[in-house]
């Protein structure tokens, strides 16, 4: 009988370019257990796993598995000790198809050598997505054309299939439905059963709080320490996380709605919405809540100009106008915080000071020659308002936390001076700390008289932060509820056709 646990990090160090990562942290877990890992961004998370699969070098300590030191220099090495890790940024291959994708490097051989049995090969990609209770996914599709949510399930399917010791979780269910997040419970259970170790890294406390066996917390690079969710609260634990408490989570705020800022009626685009209508005033935070595919992104895209409508009309101020592109959009004061930021939000090479002066360039070009001292005062002031760190404004966006890469955004629409923004799930990814901050920056711009559209999956955020709550489900508006009306049980029986 073993005398330790399975897995021993002792005394890990990390630092980049004399920035502390990781300072002498001293970690560990058991197979089949679930150990959530949680922390702010920017506490060292990531720098933690990103050691154990062999992805990034460590300064000083070592690693035990099983009580035996072993070197994890590279993914490879972490593979042949039985490690994968599925991270928040996906490593498919996007033209290839989900079998080859599941199956890589494991593919089935035909009869003749050097050809792929694809009979077979897309049999067993198959049975593997049955046997997690993942359905609805055509393994001959290549990944590109899923949405994000098939994508999560399909880059889990494949580190599973290769039957880990250990598999690292790095915010699963951050694009699942809530039917998903279900399934992917099930499987978590199921892979515990069978002695599988679990590290589950998660902003979602509530999450952690059911499915954990242990929960480590992080912060500043430093272990604060290991609790049983049965010992501590979410109140205790973001208090261990943050280093204070945080007070009211949502802020507290009386509406001052003003007159309608935009309208749209009878939107439609073939394929992903129909015959949508809906105000939102001055000053108002218009939640919209919908199921995975229900079409809430598709509609804001719409409005937005990214793909623009089919038919329907769109009203800003009383005024009929025609969006052919982002643009357009912009030039008449709509703005989009897209729900993929590093997709769409974010040119990650660039620095801090060019992600946030990108949309507004033209307002500091003079004769074709840009100020560049407006665009750093700028910018300096959007860094300082909305607490962005580190507050160097050369530093690249790649280097930072997600919170703060979220908030980089934000600035840089904050700068357009929008009368409409459309927030599309704005706090994914981002810690409890973060969250309050974006939470309190919303309510400010609504005070001043902006309209917010939030579109989330975070029940708890809709009603927190909306004044009225729009439903879709199946690309049409099925429900309208006032703050007062909204509650979880509606706004879910809605969303799914439950609710007459």
């Amino acid at each position: 009988m073993r005398k330790h646990e399975y897995l021993l990090m002792q005394d890990i160090s990390k630092s980049y370019d004399g920035t502390q990562a990781l300072r002498g942290v001293t970690f560990s877990a058991d197979l089949g257990e679930v150990h959530a890992i949680v922390g702010e961004n920017g506490a060292g998370k990531s720098t933690l796993i990103k050691i154990l699969s062999g992805a990034v070098r460590y300064d000083a300590g070592q690693i035990l598995i099983d009580g035996k030191p072993v070197s994890l220099d590279s993914p490879l090495h972490a593979h042949q000790a039985g490690i994968r890790a599925v991270y928040q940024e996906f490593s498919l291959i996007p033209h290839l198809t989900v079998t080859e994708n599941i199956l890589l490097g494991r593919m089935p051989h035909g009869k003749l050598r050097g050809w792929v049995d694809w009979t077979a090969a897309h049999r067993r990609a198959q049975d593997i997505l049955d046997g997690l209770g993942f359905t609805g996914i055509d393994v001959r599709t290549p990944v590109s054309q899923l949405s994000v949510s098939h994508q999560q399930m399909v880059e889990i399917a494949k580190a599973v299939a290769e039957r880990p010791r250990i598999l690292i979780l790095d915010e699963p269910s951050a694009v699942l439905s809530q039917e998903e997040l279900k399934r992917l419970f099930a499987l978590v259970q199921q892979l515990k059963s069978a002695s599988t170790l679990i590290l589950y890294i998660s902003h979602r406390l509530n999450e952690v709080f059911e499915i954990a066996d242990r929960i480590t917390v992080l912060k500043d690079g430093e272990i604060v320490g290991t609790v049983r969710p049965q010992d501590t609260d979410e109140g205790r634990l973001i208090k261990m996380m943050v280093g204070r408490t945080l007070g009211e989570f949502y802020p507290k705020r009386e509406a001052k709605v003003g007159g309608e800022v935009l309208a749209v009626q009878g939107l439609s685009r073939e394929g992903a919405f129909a015959d949508v209508s809906f105000s939102l005033a001055r000053g108002e935070i218009l939640g919209m809540f919908g199921l995975v595919g229900s079409g809430r992104t598709q509609v804001a895209r719409s409005i937005y100009g990214a793909e623009p409508p089919d038919a329907g009309e769109i009203r800003l101020e009383g005024k009929t106008i025609k969006i052919r592109s982002p643009r357009d959009a912009l030039q008449l004061g709509i703005a989009l915080l897209t729900e993929d930021r590093k997709r769409d939000g974010l040119v990650l090479s660039c620095s801090i000071r060019d992600n946030i002066s990108l949309a507004t360039l033209p307002e500091v070009t003079r004769w074709g020659f840009l100020n560049m001292h407006q665009v750093d005062a700028r910018v300096q002031r959007q860094v300082q308002e909305l607490t962005i760190r580190p507050p160097q404004i050369q530093r690249l966006v790649r280097q930072l936390s997600g919170g703060n890469q979220q908030k980089v955004v934000l600035a840089k629409w904050l700068l357009t001076h929008a009368k409409v923004l459309i927030l599309d799930e704005p706090t994914r990814g981002v810690d409890i700390a973060t969250k309050v901050d974006i939470y309190h920056i919303m309510s400010d711009l609504a005070d001043q008289g902006v309209g917010i559209l939030l579109i989330s999956s975070e029940l708890p955020e809709i009603l927190g932060m909306s004044d009225r709550v729009l439903v879709m489900r199946e690309g049409r508006l099925v429900g309208e509820f006032t703050r007062a009306q909204a509650s979880e049980e509606k706004l879910l029986a809605c969303a799914a056709g439950l609710l007459q």
